[in-house]
């Protein structure tokens, strides 16, 4: 196939990247290379992917109305894997227009492009953030997410019911993934294994959040790229079984991938310390505005669709994680 991944340069991105290039797709890769974390992680993906045939860079903002559609005319791609987001629950409260330049006016553009493209399939990322106050555990497609905690969760929903619409109404095949807490090598800095990580290092207080009582469904980002290429090949037909809403015959269908095994905070602490070969100072503070308690995904739907159930644990995911950072960092 012909595909455009949007946000090649980021952490999935690249990573789904590099498994469609190994199969054989030929890769158009957009990122505007924003400094939200360090850019230089993020020229070193690139790096990755610059001498594998079938991929092509460009640079470029999906938030960009003037190019967008020219890319799409000159691409005629037949998929799109839509990642390019503005990323962050707690970036979101003191940026809120980074999300809305980025996930909404970005998002637009890109299903205008997929419109007049004609491409057969779009594929984006959503978030287990937009689960919000919801306490029902596991979180299932079909839970009610009307209150995010955050606008960066807002946007993520906002994006849902905007591909719903243009599936809809010109018949797009879309297919919405919602990510829960995606960690493994090449990993954001922003992130918590990342973050931790550095700290121990460095002999640095570890800030534990909600003092520890945290609970979520960390997901190896191998497992998240199998569960995006496996959507990718299997647009959804109008008219056929919606996962959510229930009531639509458009072709629209939403997954969760997560682990479906979910981890407490300090668990996934103790394995990193047994990875790293050295102890944590825990630094016990109340839990942070915009966040929640629990995450846990019910991946049923997904296995139903896909054949696929993600089941990498911690202990493998993040001991390939250390390894991987000790060698990029150059740290023993």
């Amino acid at each position: 196939m012909n595909v455009l991944v949007t946000g090649a340069a980021g952490f999935i991105g690249f990573h789904l990247c590099t498994r469609l290039l190994a199969r054989g797709d030929t890769v158009t890769g957009l990122d505007n290379l924003n400094d939200y974390y360090d850019v230089s992680l993020k020229q070193a993906r690139l790096a990755r992917l610059s001498g594998k045939a079938g991929f092509r860079f460009e640079r470029g903002d999906v938030a960009d109305r003037t190019a967008m559609p020219k890319l799409f005319v000159e691409g005629k791609f037949d998929t799109v894997a839509h990642l390019a987001a503005q990323a962050g629950v707690r970036y979101s409260i003191d940026h809120p227009q980074a999300y809305v330049d980025s996930n909404l006016v970005g998002f637009g553009n890109v299903l205008e492009g997929c419109r007049h493209g004609r491409v057969k399939h779009l594929v984006y990322a959503s978030s287990s953030s937009v689960y919000g106050t919801n306490h029902k555990i596991p979180f299932c497609e079909d839970d009610p997410v009307d209150h995010p905690m955050s606008l960066y969760a807002a946007t993520k929903r906002a994006n849902e019911l905007m591909a719903h619409t243009y599936s809809h109404l010109f018949a797009l095949p879309a297919t919405g993934l919602r990510f829960f807490t995606v960690y493994g090598p090449w990993g954001r800095p922003d992130m918590a294994l990342f973050k931790f990580t550095r700290w121990i290092l460095a002999g640095e207080p570890v800030p534990v959040f909600n003092n520890g009582d945290m609970v979520r469904d960390f997901t190896y980002v191998d497992d998240i790229v199998e569960g995006v290429v496996r959507a990718i090949d299997r647009p959804p037909a109008a008219g056929g079984v919606i996962t959510s809403p229930a009531t639509s015959q458009a072709p629209f269908r939403l997954f969760n991938i997560g682990n479906n095994s979910p981890v407490q905070l300090l668990r996934y602490i103790e394995v990193l310390e047994q990875c790293l070969g050295r102890k944590a100072q825990l630094d016990m503070k109340p839990m942070q505005t915009g966040d929640v308690r629990a995450t846990v995904a019910d991946v049923s739907a997904l296995e139903r669709a896909t054949g696929f159930r993600p089941a990498t644990s911690v202990e493998t995911g993040v001991a390939r994680f250390v390894e991987w950072y000790r060698s990029y960092y150059k740290v023993g």
